[in-house]
């Protein structure tokens, strides 16, 4: 199973993952990124991967387990 990996650390909460995909992500109004899916769907793969390619503080990763 593949899930999706967030380094709170890292994130800014700019909101790229959620323009990406907003039925994965939810930036609040204090600028802090919540996960909705943590193991994305066959079909929310796609998504996905392009919120982790577009995240431009490289605060998200899909992960195997």
């Amino acid at each position: 199973m593949v899930r999706l990996k967030v380094n709170y650390d890292l994130c800014e909460g700019n909101a790229a993952c959620e323009k990406t995909a907003p039925d994965m992500f939810k930036v609040d109004e204090r600028d802090v990124m919540h996960l909705l899916v943590e193991a994305p769907s066959e079909a929310q793969m796609e998504k996905a991967r392009a919120a982790v390619r577009r995240c431009p503080k490289r605060a998200l990763s899909l992960v195997e387990g």
